[in-house]
């Protein structure tokens, strides 16, 4: 890792890292900047002259920015759009491979895959051929991983993957061991599927019910290994299936099973989904939120979203046939805390709750609004008949909340719905270095108010603690300001899970998002956060324990003095 450079926020550190991330991941031949980059995806989308100035706007202003492979692949030859595929994994060396391969080609062009590997018989047991045995799914992960890796060397974006084990499963809990040691499994993201009769029998205590009759596992013991793993470096993650298909818009065409990389878009097998994120930190307008704004950014992002499914070049068949039967997309908000930092709110706040749930409620019913419409103009999803929904739609579902990592870096906000991780922090760059960067609207907060010697001592106390809740001189931090200005780990693990649970209530597919844990969490706070997620609604979870891994994208300086 190169050495660390400290670059304060708005006009030194974020505008590099923004023009490192396009010349290293989105400029084509020929183009210089996010202008050029907005033309030419708008241009591929558009279907008439006034839907290109429509998404040309959209994007410039960075009110709305699409996901990765949209910005990297529209108008290329390349031509695939989506960000999230799920790739179904069955019993036969013939299947395996093509599953593989199917991986490999949709990796290629910059999207993730899910796997759920239940499917795989266990390790050690009679192989279809009846010589010799089966490796399980463990092996299986590994080789896909390994594919992932030499995949890398052919696209611009990292490959990524979920790989999802049922909890019923007889390798369950060698499963969940796999990624214990850091480094392994490096391309992998692995998360079990676990029913609501598994969550319900640990809610009520009861850890000593045989939960597999054939390996004689309990369910205190699987649920253990789960907390252990998440504990030691926040792996696996937690998948609730009967929330999943609770929410399965078109149940006919089967349960669905797994999900994208990162969670937010449950999807049946060979679907894709189109994916894009409303910039919540634009909406805000002389203290308020326009509403009127919000809801028309939705309409407008779905119609892009919508025409990205006509235009795609689909990696195979099956994916093509598969996404075109439901046309799903998944519009999304970024900016979360960047908005709440505009109206004065707390992350924390009742206030805060309340806004999260509005928003999405908004968003979704906009999103629903235009879906509409568009069905009245072009029809409906050809499984429509075969679906939950009562009135003509165009689209099965529309809303899931996505982390937004780098496109949020490109629109200069928070990412997705997570709290500000630090407010001056330092951020592993593509190029191997690193960047130390401050929060701009932090900046533009403090820097004014205090003196240059003291804003450049608080900024030292925040890069090495990650907090300004513990500096005591009410000159630099007052109370007030001690409540707005609380970062990711300031904030209670039950706070993390509710406004995930506010989001989810009117958000049709998923949501990803980290609950934060301090260092010294026990496992005890671990399984009881899994419970809580499960009792609130949650379809998946994420936990990741402070220092718990040694690789992270964002990180802090070494402890020195306080402040």
């Amino acid at each position: 890792m190169g050495e660390a450079v400290f670059m304060p926020g708005t006009g030194n550190g974020l505008d590099i890292l923004e023009a490192e991330i396009l010349k290293s991941r989105y400029l084509r031949e020929g183009e210089e900047d996010w202008e050029d980059v907005c033309e030419r995806v708008a241009k591929a989308i558009a279907s008439t002259p006034e839907e290109y100035v429509e998404f040309l706007n959209l994007m410039v202003s960075k009110i709305f920015v699409p996901s990765s492979p949209t910005i990297m692949n529209a108008g290329t030859v390349s031509g695939q759009l989506s960000a999230c595929f799920v790739i179904p994994v069955e019993d036969s060396i013939e299947e395996i491979f093509d599953s593989l391969k199917t991986a490999a080609l949709i990796q290629k062009t910059g999207g993730g895959t899910g796997f759920n590997f239940s499917n795989i018989r266990p390790d050690g047991s009679p192989s279809v051929s009846g010589v010799g045995t089966a490796s399980g799914p463990v092996a299986l992960i590994r080789l896909f991983n390994e594919a992932t890796e030499i995949v890398k060397q052919f696209g611009r974006r990292r490959g990524a993957n979920m790989g999802i084990l049922d909890i019923s499963h007889d390798d369950v809990n060698p499963f969940i061991r796999a990624k214990r040691e850091e480094g392994k499994l490096s391309n992998f993201n692995i998360s079990v599927m676990v029913p609501d009769s598994f969550m319900r029998l640990v809610e009520q205590g009861n850890m000593d019910e045989i939960w597999n009759a054939k390996t004689g596992a309990k369910v205190g013991e699987i649920f253990s290994e789960i907390v252990e793993g998440i504990w030691r470096n926040g792996e696996p993650g937690i998948l609730f299936y009967d929330r999943i298909n609770r929410d399965n818009f078109t149940p006919a065409l089967g349960d669905i099973s797994a999900t994208n990389p990162c969670g937010e878009e449950p999807l049946l097998p060979f679907e894709s989904c189109n994916l894009g994120s409303i910039n919540l930190s634009l909406i805000v307008e002389d203290g308020k939120v326009n509403w009127d704004s919000l809801r028309e950014t939705a309409g407008k992002a779905v119609r892009f979203l919508d025409n990205e499914i006509d235009i795609n070049v689909y990696p195979v068949p099956e994916i093509e046939e598969a996404t075109g039967k439901t046309r799903k997309i998944g519009l999304g908000i970024m900016g979360f805390h960047d908005m709440l930092l505009k109206l004065g709110l707390p992350y924390d706040s009742t206030e805060a709750l309340g806004l999260a749930e509005k928003i999405m409620e908004q968003v979704t019913y906009s999103a629903v609004r235009m879906s509409r419409k568009l069905a009245a103009e072009k029809g409906t999803f050809p499984e429509y008949e075969n679906s939950i929904w009562e009135l003509p739609i165009r689209n099965a579902t529309l809303t899931a909340i996505a982390p937004t990592g780098t496109i949020s870096i490109l629109a200069g906000c928070s990412a997705g719905i997570e709290p500000v991780f630090s407010w001056v922090y330092r951020r592993a760059r593509i190029t191997g270095n690193e960047f130390m960067l401050v929060h701009p609207l932090f900046e533009a907060h403090f820097k004014p108010k205090l003196p240059e010697s003291s804003y450049d001592r608080l900024l030292e106390h925040i890069y090495t603690r990650g907090t300004l809740q513990d500096i005591t001189d009410p000159e630099i931090v007052d109370e007030e300001e001690k409540k707005l200005f609380r970062s990711a780990l300031d904030i209670d693990w039950k706070t993390h899970i509710d406004i995930q649970a506010a989001f989810q209530r009117h958000c049709h597919a998923g949501i990803s998002k980290t609950i934060n844990m301090p260092q010294k969490a026990r496992k005890d706070d671990i399984g009881k956060a899994l419970v809580y997620a499960w009792m609130q609604g949650l379809k998946g979870l994420t936990i990741y324990r402070t220092e718990s891994r040694q690789r992270v994208v964002l990180s802090l300086k070494s402890p020195v003095n306080k402040l």
